[in-house]
């Protein structure tokens, strides 16, 4: 039986990967904030909620012992929850505060942070952990610097460089952590309500590279960066 933490699973990426993944035969720990929210998608799942706030270390330390308590162990993490912007952002970065890219990197990458480390102990007592972060290609240079890619036409400051910093946090996981299978997934553009539901694939596209990795076995290897439609480049 593999059991999977999920944080953000409430809504959007992380509710349909979790989804899956039960529909695929994980045992599925909702981790959501919203403490409604999050008991009513583990209801609907047929999943266990498991509160959590990625941005108060007492709220991870205490899900971490929630899981500690009841399962024993994971074998994957996915990190999923994320946090598009505040006001500004997207917008002019010259109405950026310090306090906005606070609140920003708090949740996509401090938040990434807190809760691999204190799930570390429980992934260890896999025989093969795996750790997901959820990244975007908003976060890719390349892409970003490429006239013909939607992501070169958006101006989001912070969500960016958040998810920048995500990715290579993710390659320094791989190199360090040499015990897990640590990877990143791009969703692409996807309809969810980070960005009012324009995006033109669906979530279950979106979910595609996550389920992927999540999947994968060892062959799906380790510091990479995917999306639905393949490998994506670092820089």
């Amino acid at each position: 039986m593999t059991i999977t933490f999920i944080t953000g699973a409430n809504k959007g990426l992380g509710r349909e990967t979790a989804r899956r993944l039960i529909e695929g035969g994980h045992t599925v720990l909702v981790g959501a904030r919203n403490r409604e929210q999050g008991e009513e998608a583990a209801a609907a799942l047929g999943a266990r909620y498991v509160p959590i706030d990625v941005r108060d270390d007492a709220s991870v330390a205490a899900a971490a012992a929630n899981v500690t308590e009841h399962e024993g162990r994971i074998d994957v993490l996915i990190n999923n929850a994320g946090v598009h912007g505040v006001a500004g952002d997207p917008g002019d970065p010259g109405n950026l505060t310090a306090a906005d890219a606070l609140a920003v990197f708090d949740v996509n990458l401090i938040g990434v942070i807190r809760t691999t480390t204190a799930f570390l102990p429980l992934l260890r007592r896999s025989d093969d952990p795996v750790i997901v972060n959820v990244s975007s290609g908003m976060g890719s240079l390349a892409l970003t610097h490429d006239p013909d890619r939607p992501e070169s036409h958006v101006v989001a400051p912070l969500y960016t460089s958040s998810k920048a910093a995500l990715t290579m946090l993710t390659t320094q996981y791989a190199k360090g952590l040499k015990d897990i299978r640590v990877n990143a997934a791009d969703p692409g553009y996807t309809a969810t309500g980070l960005n009012g539901h324009s995006g033109p694939q669906t979530v279950t596209e979106g979910t595609d590279a996550i389920v992927a990795l999540a999947t994968g076995g060892p062959a799906a290897g380790t510091g990479r960066f995917v999306s639905r439609h393949g490998e994506m480049a670092w820089s």
